[in-house]
């Protein structure tokens, strides 16, 4: 499946070929703390798929034993990819940045011991006033306009 996606403010972007049952999500401390959230969700492209335009920023990390490189966008912040720091064959790519996020359903959970506790339960967790959900998808690009 080709996808594309780009940081919030549009410096960076990137399109792939990924197959879409690689979709993973990552409960590990690390991936808490970098994605400002209670998990990632994350999909693999291989190096020779993937295009990239602009000049992210990179940060290189141990992360789980081995030497990692992650990227976002030096404007904004956005988190947008991994790769190992050493002969790289593929990028993991943030599924936040990606424009067709929607249509990757995760097919399997790492780390999920580590899990929050309470993510089992969000259905029950009433929706507040303020925040309901556009009804459509938007990509980093259009949410910018506003």
């Amino acid at each position: 499946m080709h996808i594309d996606g780009a940081c919030h403010c549009g410096l960076i972007s990137f399109t792939g070929e990924i197959n879409p049952a690689g979709v993973t999500v990552c409960h590990c401390a690390d991936c808490q703390v970098m994605s400002g959230a209670p998990f990632r969700t994350v999909v693999e492209v291989p190096i020779g798929q993937f295009r990239l335009s602009g000049e992210p920023k990179r940060y290189a990390m141990m992360q789980h034993g081995k030497p990692w490189i992650q990227t976002f966008c030096p404007t904004c912040g956005t988190p947008l990819f991994a790769a190992a720091a050493e002969s790289p064959t593929s990028v993991v790519i943030r599924l936040g940045c990606v424009t067709q996020r929607a249509q990757l359903r995760p097919s399997a959970q790492i780390w999920r011991h580590l899990a929050l506790p309470w993510l089992s339960d969000l259905p029950s967790i009433p929706d507040a006033a303020f925040a309901s959900p556009p009804a459509v998808v938007r990509s980093p690009k259009e949410t910018r306009r506003e």
